[in-house]
């Protein structure tokens, strides 16, 4: 089937020029409508408190989104917890990890990063275990970073800060689109809250994620385009594969390396195996940052010392006006 219309369940990229997005369509000439299916609401403090969690009890704080950042602080400064400067922070990708900038500054706090999948991150905390872990998330009761925490045998909280709730999608006539892109179960549940006859419409439906895939195999929709995949990482090249007509392949299912096999570290050496190291965030920043510091202080300096120059030739002028 040809695609004209495509609706993607998550909201327009802040650059669409640059995005993948904005090359599909040219090249193929598709209509795409970008809207987010759900909107996140925070839990608020007094819901939280019947959890029993004190955030300053805890040593490291795991992120799986920029949401879980913001309602993070957000909770913890409605509690009025102030948390330790020796709080370490461990998030799937670098994305994530500079977002913190909004809260914290870099170079008093250690912060640990991914490649890109969370289960990157789970090899990265393997050498902190021994850190008390805390871990804002939704109110979902098990998700892929919960089932990965918990193959690993990490000793973790789960903290429901805030919650998924589907959005009104009745502005939009579901036969008027070719496709939808769905990311998330969440996106599943609201497509079927709102178009509950999605199963007998002709619209084709693409996933991101097992999850994803999941949620749409128990509704009974059935899915035409499955990613990521080997050579279609991202729903927008999954997408191009399927207009060039190329076959589906095999979804990726991405697992800690830790997990992928139980051999010892002297094994693993033995082998040539790779082990993803854990990334200090701050270091390149704080570098940036205090060259940037050093540079205001030095305009400031000579500014100053401009004005302290011209004040002292005006006043030499003024005497010798008034010698005269």
């Amino acid at each position: 089937m040809k695609l004209k219309k495509i609706l993607i369940s998550q909201p327009e990229p802040a650059d669409l020029e640059k995005s993948p997005y904005k090359r599909l369509a040219s090249e193929f000439k598709l209509d795409l409508t970008f809207y987010k299916f759900f909107e996140v609401v925070g839990i608020s403090a007094t819901e939280f408190r019947k959890s029993r969690i004190h955030i300053t009890d805890y040593t490291a704080v795991i992120f799986n989104s920029k949401n879980s950042v913001d309602h993070f602080f957000r909770m913890a400064k409605e509690l009025r917890e102030v948390i330790p400067e020796s709080m370490k922070y461990f998030c799937p990708t670098e994305a994530i990890a500079l977002y913190l900038q909004n809260y914290i500054q870099y170079r008093k706090r250690k912060i640990f990063f991914g490649n890109q999948h969370f289960a990157d991150l789970i090899d990265v905390m393997t050498k902190h275990r021994e850190e008390k872990f805390l871990f804002p998330c939704s109110d979902e009761k098990q998700t892929e970073y919960t089932k990965l925490l918990d193959k690993a045998k990490f000793k973790y909280t789960k903290a429901p800060m805030y919650r998924s709730v589907p959005r009104d999608l009745k502005q939009f006539k579901l036969e008027d689109f070719d496709m939808v892109a769905l990311f998330s179960p969440i996106g599943v549940r609201s497509l079927l809250m709102n178009f509950p006859n999605v199963k007998e419409s002709s619209v084709l439906v693409a996933a991101f994620g097992t999850s994803t895939h999941a949620a749409l195999n128990a509704a009974g929709i059935k899915i035409t385009i499955a990613a990521p995949t080997k050579n279609s990482p991202s729903m927008a090249m999954a997408i191009e594969n399927y207009m060039l007509g190329k076959q589906q392949e095999a979804v990726l299912v991405v697992k800690p390396s830790s997990l992928k096999n139980s051999k010892s570290a002297h094994s693993a050496k033995a082998t040539g195996s790779k082990k993803t190291k854990s990334v200090f965030a701050s270091k390149t920043k704080y570098k940036q940052l205090m060259e940037e510091k050093k540079a205001k202080a030095a305009a400031r300096r000579a500014e100053r010392a401009a004005e302290k120059a011209r004040k002292e030739a005006e006043e030499t002028q003024k005497a010798d006006n008034s010698g005269k």
